[in-house]
């Protein structure tokens, strides 16, 4: 009846590795996003700032 050695230190480690790399996974694929997504979202954001900068009314400076 003879039973594997198993060294601790590196299974500790191991079970470690695999818990983060689970954590890392489901963050990947809640807040991930495709370069395609970010481009999109950066050009809607500079598209309202430009509408918004153009309804801007100037007032003439008081001397």
């Amino acid at each position: 009846m003879a039973a594997d050695i198993v060294n601790l230190r590196q299974f500790r480690k191991t079970k470690v590795r695999s818990e983060r790399e689970a954590v890392a996974e489901q963050n990947r694929i809640s807040h991930g996003r495709t370069k395609a997504e970010k481009s999109l979202t950066r050009a809607l954001n500079d598209k309202d700032a430009r509408q918004h900068e153009q309804g801007r009314i100037e007032k003439p400076d008081q001397d």
